[in-house]
């Protein structure tokens, strides 16, 4: 698959944060920010957007997964088209492969010409994290330390979707202290599926079951991974199986915010800094 680039070197991007990275990850949301800005590379967050349409889409609910499909048009296109953003970034392949290759579909079954032009206009600047880290940026070295062993499971829409497996193990690899281990049938799907794990909840589970007896084999610290949603899957098999292990989205690694989770602190931790989050707190602050 070829792997997409800008003519000229990005200064601002619209974060696209995906629906659980927003409602049950902030932290994700938070770590994504702080990696671009470190690379000298402004963030902005649209307020107005919300869910891609991805669960309707998959559900078979074209019509309902089209106007929530337009509604990222709205507001992503005109920053991208007037040139206000020169990429749309995301933390989640599943996201990204929706909004960069089923828009087309949606607005081509519906004969919306001007809409699926569009949409294939802002799949042309749309990018997962890792994607944009590695392809437009050119990093590869986050200068992100842990002390422990990661393994890394390639979620299957950013795998098999949008061909990226290069870039997230490339950043993995130059964390500093870290040991890298193999994890056995890696390209396995994990079994959450979204609706699948819904509608075939028998075989999600032992597909789950089997990742995470695989991760037990590696013997990894922590599992790292480029989807929320396959990262909530695993951590509640990991967790009644009571396995030592837990699955981290990558850019907590790289951003270096696993401490507090995998060894509980001692004493209280510091109070939050003084500073508005983009997508928390600048609501109020405008309403003042």
């Amino acid at each position: 698959m070829q792997k997409k680039s800008l003519s000229t070197p990005p200064r601002r991007v619209a974060l696209f944060v995906t629906c659980m990275v927003d409602m049950l990850y902030p932290g994700v949301g938070i770590a994504a920010v702080e990696l671009l800005e470190r690379q000298g590379v402004e963030v902005v967050f649209p307020m107005q957007q919300t869910c891609c349409g991805q669960p309707a889409f998959n559900a078979g609910y074209r019509d309902e997964a089209r106007v929530l499909a337009r509604r990222f048009l709205q507001v992503f296109g005109p920053m991208v088209e007037n040139g206000s953003v020169d990429a749309i970034v995301a933390p989640s392949g599943s996201c990204a492969a929706m909004t960069s290759h089923f828009y087309g579909v949606l607005f081509e079954e519906s004969n919306e010409r001007p809409l699926r032009q569009l949409a294939q206009r802002l799949a042309a600047v749309t990018f997962e994290l890792t994607e944009f880290l590695v392809d437009v940026l050119g990093v590869t070295d986050a200068h992100a330390r842990f002390e422990g062993k990661i393994t890394y499971h390639p979620c299957c829409h950013l795998y098999r979707e949008m061909g990226i497996d290069e870039q997230p193990c490339a950043l993995l690899a130059h964390v500093e202290g870290a040991e890298i281990v193999d994890l056995p049938d890696a390209e396995d799907c994990c079994g959450f599926g979204g609706l699948f794990a819904v509608k075939h909840s028998g075989i999600s589970a032992a597909m789950g079951r089997r990742k995470v007896d695989n991760l037990a084999k590696s013997g990894a610290d922590v599992v790292a991974m480029c989807d929320v949603s396959c990262m909530t899957h695993i951590n509640g098999i990991l967790s009644r199986e009571k396995i030592d292990c837990r699955a981290v989205h990558i850019a907590e690694v790289l951003n270096g915010q696993l401490g507090g989770r995998l060894h509980p602190p001692q004493e209280e931790p510091p109070a939050p800094a003084d500073r508005p989050r983009r997508w928390q707190d600048v609501g109020e602050k405008g309403d003042q």
